[in-house]
């Protein structure tokens, strides 16, 4: 299959959302928090690198993805630089961080683009009604960089059962959110509740560290759904 690019749009600084159409694709059947393998041949070398859905219908193939620009990385900036109608090979979706069936209450924590899988989640599981409690920590280090801000926010003053609690650890003047890492926050809301599910996405250090702090209060490994990259 091919990815073949529709549009792109600035989310922060080095940060776009990107609108591709697979190509060569009978359906896309895709399960929110899914992702994509996207790879090209650069030079005499072929790079593939893994991308979140954050948008994605099975009706006309389409899907979206968000990722920041790494100056000297081998296939971002090759991404950076694709015109609409131009493409790049695709595999997927994939992937089994998805929602868990039943759903219970939940806590979402995610730092820079791991909130990608967050949004088309929170939107499945809002639309299902049944009354679950989720909350979502979304950790950045400047205002700036609170991607899909805004769709979050709609989401929680659409459903009282939905919170939102973005955190920065290099706040500015006037903030009025969270400041800090996603942990603390984390560890509040949970209490003496061992009945969550958590679902956590982002660098490897981060989800890394919550993993170990849940194991330690007592969570199952089977109540922590993870993804994350380097």
């Amino acid at each position: 299959m091919r990815a073949i690019l529709i549009g792109s749009r600035e989310l922060a600084p080095d940060i776009r959302h990107f609108e591709f159409y697979a190509e060569g694709a009978e359906k896309f059947p895709y399960a929110p928090g899914q992702f994509v393998s996207l790879s090209s041949m650069l030079g005499e070398k072929k790079i593939t690198r893994a991308y979140s859905i954050v948008e994605g219908t099975g009706a006309d193939n389409r899907f979206a993805i968000c990722l920041n620009r790494v100056e000297d990385g081998l296939y971002s900036p090759h991404l950076f630089d694709l015109k609409p109608g131009e493409g790049v090979d695709m595999k997927g979706p994939i992937g089994t961080f998805v929602l868990r069936n039943p759903l219970k209450d939940s806590i979402m924590v995610a730092t820079g683009t791991g909130v990608a899988p967050m949004l088309p989640m929170l939107k499945l599981a809002l639309a299902q009604g049944g009354g679950q409690q989720f909350t979502l920590i979304f950790g950045v280090r400047y205002e700036r960089n609170l991607l899909y801000r805004e769709e979050f926010e709609q989401l929680a003053a659409a459903h009282p059962n939905f919170r939102f609690l973005p955190t920065v650890t290099r706040p500015e003047p006037g903030w009025p959110g969270l400041a800090g890492r996603v942990q603390p926050p984390l560890l509040e809301i949970i209490g003496d509740r061992r009945d969550l599910d958590v679902y956590v996405c982002g660098l490897k250090e981060m989800v890394d560290g919550v993993r170990e702090q849940l194991k330690e209060l007592g969570f199952d490994r089977k109540q922590i759904i993870h993804e994350k990259y380097d």
